[in-house]
């Protein structure tokens, strides 16, 4: 019982990590916000690396590999749905974002030799994106303000964590899955720091920051990144890999639910029927009757 409701606890802290971005966002604008995110999570993880003795990679193809997630599964998605949610609802990039499985069965099938499109993955693959056309078809209707731009930003961000899963798979198999979650981090927060103090000049003034902000760019830092990430580690460790990862299917109905009741976003038959079709193609594409469990290392959302 204890699990279960750790379980529904880390649904609901990655379900809101969209909510939390669009409060923040409008106060604070991207980079600087996903800054100040990643680089609170990579303070906190690297002395939680230090204190356990964690070391990075010292092959250099692993290190390479991690230095590419690290941009790739934190830097840059969370870069592009930060930015994407200045202009789409919460719900929208929360459903969006759930696409990564199917990005994943496509960069795979190229790259992987055992992860080939099957006609039972092609089915999921038609079905979850039919999904996605249906949401992207709500920007013609003037009652659902959401840019297809926006809607792209989300998209590039879910293929990226999907590159970086590939990218995990086949470079990272030898090293701790923690591992792998705290350098990326702190690879990817010194990036982002990085490219915020080269490009944005004046740098936000702290003082004129309203406290909702202040407290989700905290939360979405310590709560959403650190403690997701460890709650899902220790699930992994009673569960196995394959169960936990069903969190997957409770983040879009969560952020839909918290986009309609604090922001009044509007859920409509298309944004259900999209999110529908996105979910039940992902279950129909990784159907198995006895999946073997497999370290994976799910990104934020994952992280998100």
């Amino acid at each position: 019982m204890k699990n279960w409701s750790l379980f529904g606890l880390l649904g609901v802290i990655w379900g809101s990590s969209f909510l939390l971005i669009k409060v923040a966002v409008d106060d604070l604008t991207p980079l600087p916000l996903v800054a100040v995110r990643l680089g609170l999570a990579a303070a906190f993880m690297t002395v939680f690396m230090l204190a356990t003795h964690r070391r990075f990679p010292r092959n250099r193809r692993e290190l390479a590999a991690l230095i590419f997630v690290g941009v790739m599964n934190t830097a840059v998605p969370f870069s592009l749905i930060t930015w994407g949610e200045k202009d789409i609802d919460s719900g929208l990039a929360t459903v969006l974002n759930a696409t990564q499985p199917l990005f994943t069965l496509v960069i795979a099938h190229a790259v992987l030799a055992d992860e080939r499109i099957n006609p039972q993955k092609l089915v999921g693959l038609l079905a979850g994106f039919a999904g996605v056309a249906i949401l992207a078809s709500r920007n013609a209707d003037s009652s659902s303000p959401n840019p297809l731009i926006g809607q792209l930003a989300v998209l590039a961000a879910a293929a990226s964590y999907a590159l970086s899963a590939v990218v995990i798979r086949r470079f990272l198999r030898g090293v701790e899955p923690i591992t792998v979650a705290g350098g990326s981090q702190i690879v990817g927060a010194l990036a982002i720091v990085t490219v915020t103090l080269l490009t944005v000049h004046p740098l936000p003034d702290v003082s004129h920051l309203s406290a909702q902000t202040i407290l989700a760019m905290l939360t979405l830092a310590l709560v959403n990144t650190v403690v997701a990430y460890f709650l899902y580690y220790h699930l992994i460790s009673e569960w196995g890999a394959t169960r936990t990862t069903l969190v997957t299917y409770l983040m879009p109905p969560i952020g839909l639910t918290l986009g309609a009741i604090f922001l009044d976003e509007t859920v409509d038959w298309k944004i259900v029927v999209g999110a529908v079709l996105i979910l039940a193609g992902i279950v129909a594409a990784n159907w198995r009757k006895r999946a073997p469990a497999r370290a994976v290392v799910v990104t934020s959302a994952s992280a998100d």
